[in-house]
């Protein structure tokens, strides 16, 4: 019997990242430690209005993993269908964080979709912590834009980039 190669597998943890809070954060440490190689691929033209440039959300990104020492994971930017960049870059699975029964409506549907799209990519779904339960980065740009601390539920880099923004430093 032949030894087998060992086999190498890539995730891909897509998202707009508007900005990348702690949750995302947590859903990535975790995606890492579930794969050999993590992406992190942030989409460049959301259907929503955006704060940060794309190329500012991937620089944030970028700052966070290396402060975190995430020596797996790696940053990119895509646009178009999701599925088609996890396939282009060889990954094996599409991660998706969970915050609440709408989440899994949605990714779900998603989910499925993908699935009939690419069947040999998998969606691998993440509960959030419960201390990130309510937190999305609409909400705490909200809560920021009118003085609001939500030191506690972003990371440091990404506190400094808002400040900036609202500031009007940027």
């Amino acid at each position: 019997m032949s030894q087998q190669e060992p086999r190498h597998y890539l995730a891909v943890y897509p998202g707009s990242f508007d900005p990348p809070t702690n949750g995302h954060l947590d859903i990535a440490r975790r995606g890492a430690r579930l794969f050999d190689q993590l992406i992190v691929a942030v989409y460049a033209f959301p259907a929503k209005n955006v704060l940060f440039s794309v190329d500012e959300r991937v620089a944030l990104w970028q700052e966070v993993i290396a402060e975190e020492g995430l020596q797996n994971v790696r940053v990119e930017k895509f646009t178009g269908l999701a599925i088609k960049y996890v396939r282009a870059v060889g990954g094996q699975a599409i991660i998706k964080g969970l915050r609440s029964p709408n989440d899994f409506g949605t990714e779900f549907q998603q989910g499925l979709m993908n699935r009939k799209l690419a069947p040999e990519i998998e969606t691998v779904c993440l509960l959030t912590n419960l201390e990130h339960l309510f937190v999305s980065s609409s909400l705490l740009k909200e809560v920021a834009g009118l003085g609001g601390d939500v030191t506690d539920m972003l990371p440091a880099t990404v506190i400094r980039a808002l400040q900036q923004k609202q500031t009007g430093k940027n």
